[in-house]
């Protein structure tokens, strides 16, 4: 199984807009893995866009920054989004025990993607790199 990060989906879900997330799709369509993403990115990007709402105080203009968080909201309706578990905050307190410092939503995505046993798609391989066992791709600079 392929886990995008944040930075891989958002690409993704620019569409037409965007070559890399051209390039990114047409290579998920043609891999014979299942792609998924993680309920951390899903929060990553909720939070982004409520913020860029917060910022525009004219209500009229808000009109495109909602139509942008319909966009997201719409396509982890069809994706496969892999939840927080029990099993994946262990690991997490595991990891912080030993010292493996990184941001902690990376952390939660690098926990998921492990428990999948799956390929983590990102452009962050500096961050991802310090945790053990996981492994790691970034399409959108190949």
């Amino acid at each position: 199984m392929m886990i995008l990060d944040t930075d891989h989906f958002s690409e993704f879900i620019k569409g037409a807009d965007s070559p890399a997330g051209r390039r990114l799709a047409k290579r998920l369509m043609d891999s014979d893995q299942p792609f998924g993403t993680t309920i951390i990115t899903y929060e990553e990007q909720l939070r982004g866009w409520l913020a860029e709402i917060h910022k525009i105080k004219n209500v009229t203009w808000q009109q495109d920054a909602y139509a942008d968080l319909r966009r997201v909201l719409d396509s982890f309706c069809e994706w496969e989004v892999c939840d927080w578990s029990l099993s994946a905050a262990e690991r997490f307190r595991r990891f912080r025990s030993d010292g493996i410092m990184i941001g902690s939503m990376d952390l939660k995505i690098a926990c998921l993607a492990l428990e999948q046993q799956a390929t983590l798609l990102t452009s962050n391989a500096k961050d991802f790199a310090k945790v053990p066992n996981l492994v790691i791709e970034d399409w959108l600079h190949e």
